[in-house]
């Protein structure tokens, strides 16, 4: 009998280290090192929804004082990308963490993508956490939905720091990745994306909508001029996507822009080198 008892023991002590272990989130292409203690993007007890036009915009919220709002890149993009910064700012700051329509746990919608709806989408959840002006932290696509946030509304963006957005324009660049090809690079990750979706079904939507918004949009002089608070801009010297030419030409255009440029990194700066990126961050945001 005591045998029985210890073996049963032993098994629901498996079982629950099993349940945590599949708890843990992942990011796109995260090294077998790497272990994230909080499911961020996935955390119900820091999680909520807003109603954003024509979709429900899922966030989760942690820590106190001056809000920084985290968006983050997009299509490999997760929240649970941003562990770091999360982990490094909740002590100081309130951190509002934003799942982009279409990723994570927020619903695509009906209409097209573009960046003045993903900004209204932002400014909606800022609205419903807090009446303060934020810090807009913002990666490749949240960096480039943070220029359109902070040209939009620039009463409330008091600062903001943007990593691997550079100057774009149609014909710049070509945007054709497809689901399939995305599936294929990081099935793990997916597979845990696929089950976060409202509508797993629409992954191939997401995927089209994506490259028609940045086919077909300008984020130039027009956009980055009229942007009135400071901003960190930072690249990584070796991303392939956005060279750090487009990335310092797009600085260049924001009245008051820094730059900061992380040696021997690529297009994820702060995954690749994040004491680096951090180092260049904190300067900034308490200046």
């Amino acid at each position: 009998m005591y045998s029985k008892l210890v073996s049963a023991f032993i098994f629901l002590f498996f079982m629950s280290n099993v349940r945590a272990q599949q708890k843990n989130l992942i990011r796109a292409f995260q090294p077998a090192n790497v272990v994230n203690e909080i499911p961020y993007g996935d955390n119900p007890k820091a999680g909520a929804y807003v109603q954003a036009n024509d979709a429900k915009i899922y966030y989760e919220v942690y820590g106190k004082g001056q809000p920084i709002v985290l968006l983050h890149g997009g299509l490999f993009g997760s929240t649970v990308e941003y562990s770091d910064f999360i982990n490094h700012f909740k002590d100081s700051y309130q951190v509002i963490a934003i799942s982009t329509r279409g990723h994570g746990k927020s619903e695509l919608g009906t209409e097209p993508l573009t960046l003045e709806q993903r900004s209204n989408d932002a400014m909606a959840v800022i609205n419903a956490v807090t009446k303060d002006s934020v810090i807009v932290l913002g990666f490749s696509d949240g960096g480039y939905s943070a220029y359109k946030l902070a040209a939009m509304y620039p009463e409330r963006v008091k600062k903001m720091i943007v990593m691997g957005a550079g100057e774009v324009r149609p014909g710049l660049r070509e945007f054709k990745f497809t689901a399939k090809q995305a599936q294929e690079m990081d099935k793990p990750f997916w597979e845990q994306q696929l089950k976060l979706m409202p509508e797993p079904n629409r992954i191939e939507d997401l995927f089209t909508q994506v490259a028609n918004c940045y086919n077909n949009v300008t984020v130039s002089k027009d956009l980055l001029s009229a942007i009135k608070c400071p901003v960190l801009v930072m690249a990584g010297d070796r991303d392939g996507g956005n060279p750090v030419e487009r990335v310092v030409s797009a600085a260049r255009f924001i009245p008051k822009s820094q730059i900061a440029i992380i040696p021997n990194a690529g297009h994820g700066c702060f995954l690749e080198n994040f004491d680096a990126t951090w180092a260049c961050i904190v300067p900034f945001l308490k200046k």
